[in-house]
């Protein structure tokens, strides 16, 4: 038998805690001294002390716990549990840091608004060219609502073409559109340039990329997540050369290895003279 402060430690919870449970019914003493009143509790105690801990970690109520608990939920169902719980929390880590990854690059574009060189910034025209592409709609055109979007779909792009024998021409290009509804949405394009169209059971559309007489091209370096400010400076230099953007920026990818930091992209928009 241990003591309650005993039990506690070895339960790395408080004494004030194991009351607390004592008074809703959730885990009753094995025995409490009647002259006393002093808790004792037994080793097996711990196993359901565990269970409530660990229900309690996933966002159950004490209430639900001890519904639980009471029902004699199996080591394996609570591990299939905790489980889907750590999934959940390790997804939510992910998207916080990609929140934050954001709120960094918005942060970077502020700090360098007016400064970024629009030295190499060249006008010029882009020819056409036959691509397979696959296309899904985004909510709007922040990288947030793109990059969720355009990378699973060039991850399958690859993956059928790979699967057709399919080998790219060049390199791959993104292109959007202002979604046919009006909602505001994104229709995203992840193309890949293609001397002949791969079967149609592989679920690729072939099309012409038509060409652009004038475009106002720059290339980013670095992550797609920070290209606000490398687009918001090709804008800047576009009003202030008299010339008036008619379209979406194409996006050239002209080096993608694994570490994004590695990116080198060209940014191709469409431009009239005003």
């Amino acid at each position: 038998m241990f003591t309650i402060g005993d039990f506690a430690r070895h339960g790395r919870v408080s004494v004030r805690m194991l009351r607390h449970y004592d008074a809703l019914g959730l885990l009753r003493p094995a025995r409490v001294d009647p002259a006393s009143g002093y808790r004792s509790y037994e080793a097996g105690q711990l196993t359901r002390l565990n269970h409530i801990i660990a229900l309690k970690d996933l966002g159950f109520t004490l209430q639900q716990v001890r519904a639980i608990v009471d029902e004699e939920v199996g080591t394996e169902e609570l591990r299939g549990m905790l489980r889907l719980r750590r999934a959940e929390l390790e997804a939510a880590a992910a998207a916080a840091a990609h929140r934050l990854a954001l709120v960094e690059a918005r942060l970077r574009g502020i700090e360098s608004e007016g400064t970024m060189s629009t030295d190499d910034i060249v006008v010029k025209s882009i020819p056409a060219v036959r691509v397979a592409e696959l296309t899904a709609v985004a909510a709007g055109y922040g990288p947030e609502d793109i990059g969720p979007v355009i990378k699973p779909l060039f991850a399958e792009l690859c993956r059928r073409l790979e699967e057709a024998g399919t080998v790219p021409t060049g390199p791959s290009v993104a292109y959007y559109e202002d979604a046919a509804d009006g909602r505001g949405g994104i229709v995203v394009h992840a193309a890949m340039p293609v001397a002949a169209a791969p079967g149609a059971e592989h679920g690729c559309t072939t099309v012409e990329l038509p060409a652009v007489a004038t475009a106002a091209t720059v290339v980013h370096r670095g992550p797609m997540d920070d290209v606000a400010p490398t687009g918001q400076a090709l804008a800047r230099w576009i009003d202030a050369h008299g010339y008036r953007s008619v379209g979406y920026a194409r996006e050239l990818y002209l080096e993608c290895p694994d570490d994004e930091a590695g990116w080198v992209t060209e940014l191709q928009e469409p431009v009239v003279r005003v």
